[in-house]
């Protein structure tokens, strides 16, 4: 046994003090009063005990990303994320053509199985977020248009084990009895990219969807009259919204007005691309120039490439513009986003019987120590 003394616990409905925190053969034993005799002390030496985090939406960073659909990017990104306290993942693909997308289902199958080794240092891959191809051309953002394609069940039928987020523009054709279908199989489904009226999000809503991703951005937005798909997604109780909290993509003030209307619906995400951490200046990409300037990632035309945010810098900047306590941001970061796929039986919370994903900070969230599985991993 192994027990985490001398530190705050971060439960989900708040902080516990005075207790260690237990955990054995790679899952959380709960709370006791002190280390048993012969146990392993790890000594939090006054910082903070959190869940690891889970990001259900991260393509890449450091010129690796999962639509390159290789194995070794993926093992290496999860050893990498482990330092920035995530301990579960979705990777993500972006809109491409299928064969390519095949490839790429294939790595990150293959990166759920070799995950669970004892050789591999770093975030549980859990599945794909595919996001696209089946969006709308007018809110395509960064995605490219040539990849869009019309919503196709049997496409994603032999694929169904490892998508287990994709992004759809329910008003698209064919969009609402593929939504039925894939839900029905186990895949979730996320609005975004699109261009759907309220009456077609919450037709979406319906037939499945209950995720939206990168909530505000390439979506239609909330006005007085037609409430868009913000207005379906931020009033749905349903729907979990995802959030990009760089201060960047969503303006900072919102951030509040999220928090009440979405409660335990929200969702930190990061949606880092293969440029994120990167030195400033231009990258060429698939024949697209990606524009890198500290946080901010455009293409030459202003239009948002991406982020090169990490989850426990958004946990940081959503905390500072909230005000909230940290159990409750790092529930959006951990438990919500687990939650949204389906994961929270084992991710998300140090509850007894859980994976022992296990962070050890300072105050102010940064992190000294992971664990994924109750093995080290940073």
């Amino acid at each position: 046994m192994k027990c985490i003394v001398n530190g705050t616990i971060l439960l989900p409905d708040g902080p516990v003090c005075g207790k260690a925190l237990a955990f054995e053969n790679g899952r959380v034993v709960g709370l006791i009063d002190a280390a048993p005799a012969g146990a392993e002390r790890i000594d939090a030496a006054g910082g903070i005990v959190s869940p690891g985090l889970v990001d259900v939406h991260c393509h890449g960073f450091m010129g690796m990303d999962a639509s390159n659909g290789r194995i070794d990017e993926l093992r290496e990104m999860s050893r990498r994320m482990a330092k920035w306290g995530v301990t579960a993942w979705l990777p993500t693909t972006m809109t491409l053509m299928w064969p390519t997308l095949e490839r790429c289902f294939g790595a990150i199958r293959a990166a759920q199985a070799q995950c669970l080794s004892a050789d591999w240092a770093g975030a549980q891959v859990l599945g794909c977020h595919a996001e696209g191809p089946f969006i709308n051309a007018r809110k395509k953002g960064a995605q490219d248009g040539a990849a869009i394609q019309t919503p196709d069940f049997e496409k994603l039928r032999p694929w169904t084990d490892v998508v287990r987020l994709m992004t759809v523009a329910p008003e698209v054709e064919g969009a609402l009895p593929f939504i039925r279908e894939a839900t029905a199989n186990g895949v979730f489904i996320s609005m975004g990219h699109t261009a759907a009226t309220a009456g077609e999000a919450l037709a979406g809503v319906e037939a499945g969807v209950s995720h939206a991703t990168h909530t505000f951005n390439a979506m239609t937005p909330l006005t007085h009259r037609e409430p868009g798909v913000v207005g379906v997604a931020l009033s749905d109780s349903r729907v979990y919204c995802e959030l990009i909290a760089d201060t960047f993509h969503v303006d900072p003030m919102l951030y509040p007005l999220m928090v009440r209307q979405k409660g335990d619906r929200l969702v930190l995400i990061t949606d880092s691309i293969q440029e994120a951490h990167q030195p400033d200046g231009p990258y060429e990409r698939d024949g697209q120039t990606i524009i890198v300037n500290g946080i901010r990632l455009r293409f030459p035309n202003g239009t948002i490439a991406g982020s090169a945010l990490t989850m426990d810098l958004a946990v940081r900047n959503f905390r500072a513009h909230t005000g909230l306590p940290l159990h409750e941001v790092v529930n959006m970061a951990s438990l919500y986003p687990a939650r949204s796929v389906g994961a929270d039986g084992e991710k998300g919370s140090l509850e007894p019987g859980k994976d022992a994903d296990i962070l050890i900070t300072d105050a102010d969230f940064n992190i000294r120590a992971t664990f994924v599985r109750g093995e080290r991993a940073f």
